[in-house]
């Protein structure tokens, strides 16, 4: 069984928030590019289909453990072009009081284009989380039962999981698409100060290849090692044992932008209460497919008890 943290604490959520915008190309990026060409590649892609959608992972870790009952503080940093987005979370009750903006930046932003194939092409402008090391984690108070430490700016994320460790706070290291970023010792001494580490399968298959540590040796220095497998669930490593967690069955599959952000909200709500793993994980699990069920991040609705039964539904 994991610790009981709090029913009433908090969670600290250090990432970031962003805007994503998503444009689909109704062909295919192969058709009109010249492989030989690719030295001197120029290309425009009419993009008749867009939308935009709030995201960034510690808005969207926010937002469904808002749904879950519990309280998620998100901290991050934001640009001038932030007050659409601030109304928006504060109309749905989410804490904005440690979002810092940072004046003459953007928003972090994504430009996401997608084919026929489901290909994409991303251009990331990471903005106002570049100056994320401004926020201290000792900002948030003294109700924090817990932390996590997800995509954000690099130096931020080094500062932000040093002052959890030193103020005793346990924490999920949560690298994400921040893993490039960070060489071996780097990894390694995240890992020594997290008390959980979370990744999906491919940034496993990385963190290995920089760290050469095995499930066996991570987990035994955390609690548990988190590995989501997509379609295919998830695996828990923790006191010596291997649980495999099966995926929850979605209704429909619309969107998986944002299911890795809805996990970890059902992770943290679990280990709020001090529930056994595979509880844990399966709560998580039905988090991703309600997730995928909605396009963008942030669009998915429940009560609780709509999430009670389809827990039983999935899960027995």
């Amino acid at each position: 069984m994991a610790q009981i943290l709090s029913k009433e604490g908090a969670a600290l959520i250090c990432g970031s928030v962003a805007y994503d915008t998503i444009l689909v190309f109704p062909d295919r990026f192969k058709a009109h590019i010249l492989p030989d060409k690719l030295h001197t590649l120029n290309v425009s892609f009419l993009v008749p289909d867009m939308r935009r959608e709030f995201g960034g992972c510690a808005a969207n870790i926010a937002y469904s453990l808002n749904l879950l009952g519990d309280r998620g503080i998100p901290m991050a940093t934001a640009g001038h072009d932030f007050a659409p987005y601030r109304e928006r979370m504060v109309a749905q009750g989410l804490e904005v009081e440690h979002i810092q903006v940072v004046e003459d930046t953007f928003t972090a932003q994504a430009f996401i284009t997608t084919d026929l194939d489901d290909n994409q092409i991303t251009a990331f402008h990471p903005g106002a989380m570049q100056f994320a090391h401004r926020n201290k984690v000792a900002d948030a108070g003294s109700a924090i039962a817990l932390g996590i430490v997800a995509p954000d700016g690099r130096q931020a994320m080094i500062e932000h999981a040093a002052q959890f460790a030193a103020a005793s706070i346990p924490f999920i290291f949560d690298p994400g698409q921040g893993m490039p970023m960070f060489g071996a010792d780097e990894l390694k001494t995240f890992i020594r100060q997290a008390r959980w580490v979370a990744v999906n399968d491919y940034e496993w298959g990385m963190l290995q290849q920089k760290t050469g540590m095995t499930a066996a040796e991570v987990a035994s220095q955390v609690d548990a090692l988190i590995v989501t497998l997509g379609a295919k669930g998830s695996v828990i490593y923790t006191a010596g044992r291997t649980l495999t967690i099966p995926a929850a069955t979605p209704n429909g599959v619309v969107d998986p932008t944002g299911c890795g952000d809805a996990y970890r909200a059902g992770l943290i709500h679990g280990l709020l209460r001090g529930l056994d793993w595979e509880v844990i994980g399966r709560m998580a699990s039905l988090m991703g497919a309600i997730k995928i069920e909605s396009r963008g991040p942030q669009n998915h609705r429940f009560t609780r008890a709509e999430f009670d039964r389809r827990y039983r539904d999935n899960f027995g």
